[in-house]
């Protein structure tokens, strides 16, 4: 698929410097940059954490960036083939690729979900936003109590709710034990989306709708790779740019809700705690994020990098695309965080108890935030069209790695069957994530 301009004819360049700088930073900025730096950055001391994070990057994550990045432009070779420099260290590179196969797997599993949500979006009513025929005793949208004290005849008695309520008496302020309560959103996760059976040793049947979105996501991935970078470098313009103007659109949102503000303070403001900078947590965890949030050593970097011309800077393009994924990460929490705000205040809990990270965050706590709001299903539909997409990108650089591995392998066959084995790759990891969406 090597154009004639092309300056590497054997395996093709990037049509232009956008598609490349594009695809790096919709590679770098995925998910973690949602659903997990905002809530890390509320666990570690808020501002605080900014610290930690911002040396880092600096010390960990760009050098690293960009040596990756020159290893993979200089020799125009992906993540195993590129340690002819040093053929010792060869398995580092076929671990790499390891690691994206794994990870292809589990990612449109995810996708997988963001879709089956986005089309549950398409409904009056959102069918989270309240207790349906599917929940059960402890659903509820408001806290329960169970039991408190109250006076009765001048003495203070410890009774249980119905008690108090059917003899018209009040609770004592601060004496109330609420019931363990589970959100609509929760129960509709484990319920209704996922079908989560007992356990893992209970492995249950495929549920059919998590496989069919899991099949349009494959579709989608290989519709995009089907020329390699050519098209993926294209695909990217819209997958790439697109989540931030959503991610604009809810902040904008969350900011004029009432609430917003306490919520922006949890994760950044007042609440900030610089004394959390002497745990040696907190650096850990700023060190993880970076290398999870950049994709280093993932063998991503290096392939793609592979497609560019020889005497491209790459230098100002790792710190460009560092710095957008970083600025991208804190510009998120405000977004998550002001409509968090405005939840609790709304179920009059303190922030601490509506926040949550990963899986919770994404599928759980916002979608609740989001369908108390008027228009809820438009909403609704932005947040989860903005995940799809954040998870598409980083899934068309990692499927791309593969492909450039075994192109580098056999490139003469490559070059006849792209296509076909293209979508074999992608046939094959949906087969194999067909595990990851049994009940």
């Amino acid at each position: 698929h090597a154009s004639d301009s092309d300056e590497n004819l054997e395996r093709g360049n990037w049509s232009s410097k956008g598609d490349y700088l594009l695809s790096m930073v919709g590679y770098a900025v995925g998910l973690g940059n949602v659903w997990r730096f905002p809530y890390l950055t509320y666990q570690n001391g808020g501002g605080a954490f900014l610290i930690p994070y911002t040396l880092m990057l600096a010390l960990a994550g760009l050098p690293l960036f960009f040596m990756e990045c020159s290893l993979g432009q200089f020799a125009s070779l992906g993540p195993i083939s590129v340690w002819r420099i040093l053929p010792l260290f060869q398995g580092v590179g076929i671990t790499m690729v390891i690691i994206s196969t794994f990870v292809a797997i589990y990612y449109n599993v995810i996708i997988a979900y963001a879709l089956y949500y986005l089309f549950a979006s398409f409904q009056k009513v959102l069918p989270w936003s309240d207790c349906f025929s599917w929940a059960d005793e402890f659903c509820s949208k408001t806290r329960l109590v169970s039991d408190c004290n109250a006076t009765l005849d001048g003495e203070i008695i410890h009774a249980n709710y119905s008690f108090i309520t059917s003899n018209n008496l009040t609770c004592i302020n601060g004496t109330m034990n609420y019931k363990p309560v589970q959100f609509p959103s929760e129960q509709y996760w484990n319920k209704v989306a996922l079908q989560r059976s007992s356990g893992l040793d209970e492995t249950g049947n495929i549920v059919w709708y998590l496989a069919l979105c899991l099949l349009l996501s494959w579709m989608i991935v290989g519709a995009a790779l089907f020329k390699g970078i050519k098209s993926s470098g294209k695909v990217v313009y819209f997958t790439a740019l697109f989540p931030y103007v959503i991610l604009l659109i809810l902040l904008v949102r969350g900011a004029t809700l009432e609430g917003a503000l306490d919520g922006i303070e949890y994760y950044i403001g007042r609440q900030s705690n610089i004394t959390k900078l002497m745990e040696a947590e907190v650096w850990k965890d700023a060190a993880t994020q970076i290398f999870y949030s950049l994709s280093v050593a993932w063998g991503g970097l290096v392939a793609l990098s592979s497609y560019n011309k020889f005497h491209n800077n790459c230098y100002s393009d790792a710190i460009l695309v560092c710095v957008t994924n970083c600025v991208t990460s804190v510009f998120a929490g405000f977004a998550i965080f002001s409509i968090l705000g405005h939840m609790a205040f709304v179920s009059e809990r303190p922030v601490s108890e509506v926040v949550d990270s990963g899986f919770d965050l994404a599928f759980v706590a916002y979608p609740e935030a989001l369908s108390r709001l008027p228009v809820s299903p438009l909403w609704s539909f932005l947040f989860f069209f903005m995940l799809l997409l954040l998870g598409l990108d980083s899934q068309f650089a990692t499927i791309e790695t593969l492909t450039t591995t075994i192109q580098d392998i056999y490139p003469k066959v490559m070059k006849k069957l792209r296509i076909p084995i293209t979508l074999g790759v992608c046939i094959l990891l949906f087969f194999l994530g067909l595990i990851c969406v049994t009940q």
